[in-house]
């Protein structure tokens, strides 16, 4: 069978020479995979003019629905992915992290999408930036897609994740993605790729895909284009120092293979919970994904004093690691994606051998359950120790990507931070210890050459997701070894793929542009009270001035006899005037509760609830006798996703200012309201 590739909307074949395919259990050839003869230049094309317009005529919000009903369809297929992961020789847990892993991504980021971008085509970055004095000439950043592709290269550990991981970030940006993958486990992408052509959700350009080879494609990118890389540092230089790649200054994004750590603290001693959950952590590390994961542990850094109690407990759990086909019953760890991997984690684990004695392992020692070891791409768990990795440093520098792990002694806390940097860049490090002063030097020691650091003592290992598991929340990347790369990251991911423009301009000009009212911008009046007005009814800039209220003695002792608040600002004079304020003042929530009083419309209407408050400051403090007045403004509007049984309904966002009779502010903020949709 030979794999097909997506393009210009068609599956089609690559035609003369391919790569073939095999089992990773039974070394059977199983397929192969071409790419010959395919029109690279015209994908690129294909995804500028037709996936791209579609794409950047979405909102955030249209792009996160589709990103969920992606991950919806993909969850209900799940069944059948995990049959096709089989011959990866992944387990059903390794499948689990990549298949459930990948649709998980696509959920999350959904899910920010809506809650933390506008239902708008670009993205407003900041707050206003003063630029003049007087406040009419400010400025803004704003943030709109690139109109070229994202072109993601996969490394063959993750063939559904890592492309899951990179699409989320790019579709929700408004940016088409030509997906290629390692062509050892591409089938699965392949699998993967159909449905979601299938699914009819994608619009067309959107996505495209490539079972083999790359060909020429980097040769025709451009400044629009960006270019995310997962795999060997080295293949990610060769890639990033293309000639068209320099000359048009391409964004590249690369995630390396990195010699990560684990620590060891010194009050985390045998007997502790952190002992144990060290040790289980490092297991498991070498052992899911045999190891093959960018993110595993190579590299256990411990206490000199600890060191035969660490290997004789990593000897007794690595023993009870049974190795084989994943579908017989008992096996834990399968093979590696293929025999050439075999190839490259043995040469590589011999240059280990030759600065440190092997504690554990070895093929001779190696039992296969169900699966003949010459034939499958399996490889043992191998524990090495390195007694001077000050002198003997290839554990810092080579990289063994299996089942393989050094050991390597500390005698303070100091000498294990400059081994951990040793590395020279790595994606994650973790620490098991009880003591927080301990992990405050550790973390800032190390975190300069680290992209994820994880701290792991007996209160958060429950609920822990491991120190090789990538959250799509937090940055997944690292300095240095690791490529500099950040991949996901919240908004942070999506924001790759976007151009950040600083806008200068009047307040007017720019909340025409934004439409988020500014401070100083045009003002409309109307004499129908704002909130009496439904959601399509508003205009950003409608303001209302409201009449004034002075403040007495009487409001301010009321409110403290309500609220309890008895603070001496408020209620006893001597003190007062020993305070910053000289005499006393009105309570600042008080003044928020008048200040809603003034402008609140009391008749039922189409206000239907206080959504919350933000950014607020008291500016100035009220005193007894002052006078305030309230600017209300509407400043943004967000209409919310129809559900069924809900009155439909939108989110506007208020500018509030209180004056005092010097027309001077004494507090801001902005409040949110739910407001009736007439649809």
């Amino acid at each position: 069978m030979r794999l097909k590739n997506f393009v210009h909307g068609e599956w089609v074949e690559g035609s003369g020479k391919a790569t073939p395919l095999f089992h990773a259990v039974t070394g059977e050839q199983i397929g192969e995979a071409s790419t010959e003869g395919i029109d690279f230049k015209g994908m690129l094309e294909y995804a500028r003019t037709v996936g791209g317009p579609k794409l950047r005529a979405m909102t955030f919000h249209e792009r996160a629905r589709m990103l969920k009903a992606l991950a919806q369809y993909l969850m209900a297929r799940k069944d059948e992915f995990y049959e096709v992961s089989k011959p990866t020789g992944a387990t059903k847990v390794d499948s689990w992290i990549d298949i459930e892993g990948g649709f998980g991504t696509l959920f999350a980021y959904a899910s920010r999408g809506r809650r933390d971008f506008p239902d708008e085509t670009f993205f407003v970055d900041g707050p206003m930036e003063m630029i003049s004095k007087g406040g009419t000439f400010v400025g803004r950043h704003i943030c709109v897609p690139i109109e070229g592709a994202a072109i993601q290269i996969n490394a063959f550990n993750f063939p559904v994740w890592g492309m899951l991981e990179k699409l989320s970030t790019s579709l929700l940006a408004g940016v088409p993605s030509i997906v290629k993958p390692a062509a050892v486990t591409s089938y699965l992408t392949e699998a993967v790729g159909r449905a979601m052509v299938e699914s009819g959700i994608l619009p067309a350009g959107v996505f495209q895909l490539l079972c083999g080879g790359a060909g020429d494609l980097l040769d025709h990118v451009d400044a629009q284009d960006a270019v995310a890389f997962t795999g060997s540092a080295k293949t990610g230089q060769m890639l990033k120092t293309g000639r068209a790649m320099i000359e048009h200054s391409v964004r590249f994004n690369q995630e390396a293979d990195s010699l990560n750590f684990s620590m060891l603290a010194p009050d985390a001693r045998p007997g502790t919970e952190e002992f144990d959950l060290f040790i289980k952590e490092v297991v498991r590390e070498m052992t899911v994904k045999a190891g093959q994961k960018c993110t595993a542990i190579r590299r256990s850094i411990v206490p000199a004093s600890m060191v035969e109690d660490v290997i004789a407990a990593l000897t007794k759990r690595l023993a009870g690691v049974t190795i084989g086909d994943p579908s017989a019953d008992g096996v834990r760890m399968g093979p590696l994606a293929g025999r050439v991997q075999v190839k490259e984690v043995g040469q590589n684990t011999d240059k280990l051998r030759a600065a440190a004695e092997m504690v554990y392992g070895g093929f001779d020692a190696m039992k296969v359950v169900g699966a003949d070891p010459q034939r499958g791409a399996f490889f043992p768990t191998t524990l090495l120790y390195d007694d001077r990795p000050f002198e003997k440093t290839a554990p810092h520098d080579v990289e063994a990507f299996g089942p393989v792990n050094t050991v390597m002694p500390y005698a303070s806390l100091d000498e294990a931070v400059e081994l951990a940097n040793l590395g020279r860049g790595s994606l994650v490090g973790s620490l098991f210890t009880a003591d927080p002063d301990t992990a405050r030097t550790v973390v800032l020691g190390t975190a300069p050459f680290h992209g994820r650091l994880m701290i792991v003592d007996r209160t958060s290992a429950k609920e822990s997701t491991g120190h090789g598991s990538p959250l799509p929340h937090l940055i997944h990347g690292g300095p240095g070894r690791a490529g500099g790369g950040e991949e996901m990251g919240g908004v942070r991911g999506v924001l790759h793929y976007m151009q950040r423009t600083a806008l200068q301009g009047s307040p007017t000009v720019l909340t025409k542009i934004t439409k988020e009212w500014l401070p100083k911008a045009e003002e409309k009046a109307d004499r129908i009270h704002p909130f009496r007005k439904y959601f399509e009814e508003l205009e950003i800039g409608e303001t209302l001035h409201t009449h004034r209220r002075t403040i007495t003695e009487s409001d301010v002792v009321n409110f403290a006899g309500i609220s309890g608040d008895f603070f001496y600002a408020h209620m006893d004079d001597v003190a007062a005037k020993e305070s910053i304020f000289e005499r006393r003042v009105a309570h600042g929530y008080f003044v928020l509760a008048a200040a809603a009083g003034l402008f609140v419309d009391p008749a039922p209407g189409p206000v239907l609830a206080n959504y919350g408050l933000e950014n607020l400051r008291f500016v100035k403090p009220v005193f007894i006798g002052d006078t305030i007045q309230v600017r209300l403004t509407c400043k943004q509007k967000t209409a919310k996703e129809d559900r069924e049984g809900r009155v439909p309904q939108g989110v506007v966002a208020w500018d509030v200012e209180v004056t005092n009779q010097a027309a001077e502010p004494v507090a801001v903020y902005t409040i949110l309201t739910l407001v009736r949709r007439r649809a």
